[in-house]
């Protein structure tokens, strides 16, 4: 099994994106930490116990990280997740989950220190928690057997100004440091391909759990309408989960190994994903990039994990 740590802001993707990777026998998660994005990081920290307790996870830590970006204010987006973050799914519902007290970023620095090139991170979030990690601690850097992160967009356009996509936008700082820190392997996971991994009501139909089949039809909802006002399709992009299924099966994408760098200093460009095709900045190359996805491969990975 795959030791992985998944960082998340939990919004509707993340959670269904966290049952994939507790119900897949190929990861061992670790630990769950939590960062302020879609929704605050209370929300998220909320939402990411209550998820747990929906799958009767009992063993899975949680570790609160980030409550702001580095340098910029928060920028939640209620508009699509709603505003407790997972479309109003398991409103009312309680959780006596305890949160640990180690921060997220300590946690991060523990596990990858103690078990060197053996922990994947799959960041599904704004990448604040792992900017601060390297900027705290620089020797995981070499440490971390791989990153995966949903973020970007690097032939299509944005998903929230016309070039950047959420991650990206929410926390742009974070994404410079992570995508500059070096690390071995970084994959990343933008709207290039997640726009084709899109849920309809045929794979929600599909789902054989009662408890989960209405938990993802409710969750999606909003989400679905959203999408379809936007793009005339009533589905909705599976950003976060297929985050988590590439890093379950690298052979879900075509990818490239390019140089991508970050805005950070611009009005109308921050947080857009610039990805040098042609190696016209001459810069060493930094990250796989996904370009294609096996949309069918993808969703019937999907639809077993959520029925194990």
């Amino acid at each position: 099994m795959k030791k992985v740590i998944l960082d998340v802001d939990t919004g509707i993707d993340d959670a269904i994106g966290i049952m994939l990777a507790v119900k897949s026998e190929a990861l061992d998660v670790v630990g769950i930490t939590t960062v302020s994005g879609n929704v605050s990081l209370e929300t998220a920290t909320i939402n990411t116990a209550k998820i747990l307790d929906l799958l009767d996870d009992k063993k899975t830590p949680i570790f609160a990280g980030a409550a702001k970006p580095l340098t910029r204010n928060p920028h939640f987006e209620h508009r699509v997740h709603g505003e407790d973050g997972i479309g109003g799914a398991l409103k009312g519902v309680a959780t006596n989950r305890e949160i640990q007290e180690q921060s997220a970023v300590d946690f991060i620095r523990t596990q990858v220190m103690n078990a060197p090139g053996d922990i994947t991170l799959i960041m599904t979030g704004p990448l604040t928690n792992l900017a601060e990690a390297v900027q705290q601690y620089p020797e995981i850097i070499s440490a971390v057997k791989e990153v995966v992160f949903m973020g970007g967009v690097v032939k299509g356009v944005g998903n929230v100004t016309p070039v950047a996509e959420y991650n990206m936008f929410a926390d742009p700082e974070a994404a410079s440091i992570v995508f500059e820190a070096g690390f071995h392997s970084l994959t990343q996971v933008g709207l290039d391909v997640t726009r084709s991994a899109l849920l309809k009501d045929e794979h929600i139909d599909h789902i054989q759990n009662p408890v989960l089949q209405d938990y993802v039809r409710t969750s999606t909802a909003t989400y679905r309408n959203s999408y379809f006002e936007r793009n005339g399709v009533w589905a909705c992009a599976m950003h976060d989960p297929l985050a988590v299924a590439i890093a379950i099966d690298a052979e879900l994408v075509k990818t490239e190994w390019l140089h991508v760098t970050m805005e950070t200093n611009s009005t109308y460009c921050d947080g857009q994903t610039i990805c040098d095709f042609q190696n016209r900045l001459g810069h060493p190359a930094n990250m796989h990039v996904c370009l294609e996805l096996d949309e069918a491969r993808f969703f019937d990975l999907f639809l077993k994990l959520l029925n194990a």
